[in-house]
């Protein structure tokens, strides 16, 4: 494998072409490998992919058929050591968030005190007035939290954007696991990779602890709502219900009855306590939200607010996603938790403010430049593989809405081995680890979806923009 440059931090080999301590077992292993059965291997990860259906729809492809996630055999392997820092960092800022949207939608302390503009939160289209002097059950908000992480040149993670909405990719990450233990056996009964297989169950026992107080006592009731089987994210959502032992729901299932939200079953309507929804606000009740929404139920906003069911996570955390928002995360930190921040943030240039504008417009070929409520990789610039006439078009739309705008410096992201018919080769990766939030506790799953970039010299990582997954291994110490 080759050597690294000096821009990029190469996570299994030094500048010397040495391999590094949290990698020595596994490329050891892989030495000993005849070239011919890793390739076989290789075919065979993904047809076990195919088989499973481990797919995704893209939004605006002109086939508009499901296409296969590329999976890479080579796990991206982390040392317990770095990992017991990355889970105080996210900690520390899964708390902070919970504790800013709570916040905000209650005595908006940060803005009194100065910290965070009034006009951020008052004109967010995120921000819901709905939510406004009410606490969810339990207090939590973010109920389940994607942190995306990025190691840079300097060798030091920092938080490229939170996902505290709706963040999806977890099933991916347990389909990699699963796929790597029925390939490789004998790497896990060797090498000591902290397991990720529970997170279904510490999902479900996490949700029923956020239970709402109208439930009673017995097991709790979960469903997760999808809007339906078209949904980019159908695989997870059917995945994620049929592993925590809950119902899988659409809006048609669902009605309201004696102030509860009910469930149609073949014993007629069984009320629900928690709703895990993968459903955007906007569409959540159509008396609430947009009238013509055929994915939401009419009147769940009220049974909420009356304290008659659970969503997870709770309306109006979009904020939190806000890129815009993201660039104030630093203060936010220190201002809930009077901490400093252990997981920094990516340098980011808010739009908005005219002297970042005229900064951003001067150097848009270097840059890339993100929509504040974007995701996916749509709808942004990379100004350094961008031609000329793409940036004279972005300019244009950053002058028209600069406040729809945050821009960052384009990053030297780390890169990890991926398999290829010439041997292992390195590819930009991120790092997206999950959180699961109770009022008793945060809990951080050992590892993540690895996202990696499969085209050689390309950040784009998204699975919507050609990116793909690998198992991602936290060491035991």
């Amino acid at each position: 494998m080759d050597k690294t440059s000096d821009t990029n931090f190469d996570e299994m080999v030094d500048h010397q072409g040495n391999v590094r301590p949290a990698y020595n077992a596994y490329r050891n292993w892989y030495d000993e490998q005849e070239p011919g059965w890793l390739r076989s291997q290789n075919a065979r990860a993904e047809g076990v992919f195919r088989r499973t259906g481990i797919t995704f729809n893209v939004y605006g492809a002109a086939d508009g058929e499901e296409r296969l996630i590329p999976f890479d055999m080579v796990p991206r392997i982390i040392s317990g050591a770095e990992w017991r820092r990355i889970s105080r960092g996210i900690e520390q800022r899964v708390k902070a968030l919970n504790a800013f949207l709570h916040d905000i939608y209650h005595k908006q302390e940060i803005i009194r005190a100065g910290r965070i503009p009034l006009q951020m939160i008052a004109r967010n289209d995120a921000f819901l007035q709905q939510m406004v002097g009410f606490t969810p059950p339990g207090g939590v908000y973010t109920h389940i939290v994607g942190i995306d992480l990025v190691r840079t040149g300097s060798n030091e993670f920092h938080v490229l954007e939170d996902n505290a909405r709706t963040p999806s990719g977890v099933s991916y990450m347990l389909e990699n696991r699963e796929t790597m233990m029925t390939m490789f056996p004998e790497l896990f009964a060797n090498i000591p990779v902290r397991p990720v297989q529970d997170y279904p169950r510490q999902l479900a026992s996490s949700l029923a602890k956020c239970r709402p107080a109208a439930s009673g006592q017995g097991e709790s009731v979960i469903a997760v709502l999808t809007p339906g089987i078209y949904n980019s994210a159908y695989f997870e959502h059917a995945f994620l219900a049929d592993q925590m032992g809950a119902e899988l729901v659409e809006a048609s299932d669902l009605r309201v009855i004696d102030g509860r939200i009910a469930m149609r079953t073949t014993r007629g309507y069984q009320p629900i306590d928690i709703l895990y929804r993968r459903v955007d606000d906007d569409y959540l009740d159509p008396l609430t939200f947009k009238p013509e929404s055929m994915l939401g139920v009419p009147g769940i906003m009220d049974v909420y607010r009356a304290g008659g069911i659970t969503i997870a996570n709770a309306p109006g955390t979009g904020i939190a996603d806000d890129k815009a928002i993201y660039s104030y995360m630093p203060d936010i930190v220190r201002f809930y938790t009077g901490e400093k921040p252990i997981l920094d943030n990516v340098p980011t240039w808010r739009c908005s403010e005219p002297d970042s504008l005229a900064y951003v417009l001067d150097n848009l070929a270097e840059l890339v430049v993100k929509e504040v409520h974007g995701s996916g990789g749509y709808g942004m610039l990379i100004g350094p593989t961008s031609t000329k006439a793409e940036i004279r078009q972005f300019a244009q739309k950053l002058r028209a809405r600069p406040d729809n705008y945050i821009a960052q410096p384009t990053l030297a992201l780390s890169t990890v081995p991926v398999f290829t018919k010439a041997g292992l080769a390195p590819r930009h990766v991120d790092l997206r680890p999950f959180a699961l939030v109770s009022p008793q506790e945060v809990k951080i799953t050992p590892g993540g979806l690895t996202r990696v970039a499969m085209r050689k010299g390309s950040l784009v990582v998204n699975s919507s923009q050609g990116g793909g997954t690998k198992d991602t291994w936290v060491l035991e110490d």
